[in-house]
């Protein structure tokens, strides 16, 4: 894949977003091949998209981290996109509905580094990483199907638009985390005050932390890094809900509090 193919794609990917239209998928000359290809694209859309408004890049998503996610797409390695500046809020959000095509919400426990955890540290484990960490929080992953058939589209090609990240909502962050044990935390999504599913930490890798640390390693086979301050999004423990019009979402982590959106 040359990167002017790159470029035509990120291009295309960040059209499409901005303007909330769908996609049925990417064009064959300029779709990646392959997760090496996939990344080197989303570069290049990260780029774009924090031209056109929507700052830096201010943090990382985790995919298909649990078996419940892995089931729901079909996929059965992490996936990671970024998330920006502008799409992050805090405590609780209150939404467009309008501004998403088909928008659903996950319920996620997000750590916030505190130290760099460079490219050169690779490989990381979960010692390693836990390190780094200077807070952990109850966030909602909102997520937005941009396409005509997600089910249809490769791989690749949901990997370099980010894995369906649209933005998220962080709860308070605690700085006490350490006296948790996060494999045994319990989150919980409501949805206009009933309960749309649960899940625990461990589902997540078998530790949330074990994702953090595939993010470190993953970053590092392309020459990048964590960096303090970032924000990271472990991945679901409940199956993605997609919302309606008006609803209420909170999602509750077991010790880390809460987040909520109100999709309006």
């Amino acid at each position: 894949m040359t990167r002017d193919a790159a470029a035509q794609a990120a291009a295309l990917l960040a059209d499409a977003r901005l303007a909330r239209t769908r996609l049925d998928g990417l064009p064959a000359d300029c779709r990646p091949r392959d997760q090496a290809e996939a990344y080197a694209t989303q570069a290049l859309l990260h780029a774009t998209l924090a031209a056109r408004g929507l700052g830096p890049l201010a943090g990382h998503k985790i995919g298909c981290t649990t078996p419940v996610m892995q089931r729901f797409l079909g996929i059965g390695s992490p996936c990671a996109g970024g998330m920006f500046t502008a799409t992050i809020h805090r405590d609780a959000a209150d939404l467009r509905f309008d501004d998403f095509l088909h928008v659903g919400v996950e319920c996620e426990i997000a750590v916030r580094l505190g130290a760099d955890l460079p490219a050169t540290g690779a490989p990381f484990d979960t010692a390693r990483v836990a390190a780094a960490v200077d807070a952990c929080m109850a966030a909602i992953e909102i997520v937005d199907d941009r396409w005509t058939d997600y089910k249809r589209v490769d791989t690749p090609s949901l990997i370099a638009d980010d894995f369906f990240n649209a933005a998220c909502v962080l709860g308070p962050p605690i700085a006490e985390w350490r006296t948790l044990d996060l494999a045994q935390i319990v989150g919980v999504t409501t949805i206009n005050g009933i309960e749309a599913g649960r899940g625990r930490g461990a589902d997540v890798m078998g530790h949330p932390l074990a994702a953090l640390a595939w993010l470190a390693d993953s970053l590092a086979a392309r020459g990048e890094a964590l960096r303090a301050g970032d924000v990271v999004l472990t991945g679901s423990v409940v199956e993605t809900r997609w919302v309606s019009r008006g609803d209420t979402v909170v999602a509750s982590l077991s010790g880390l509090g809460e987040a909520r959106a109100h999709f309006r």
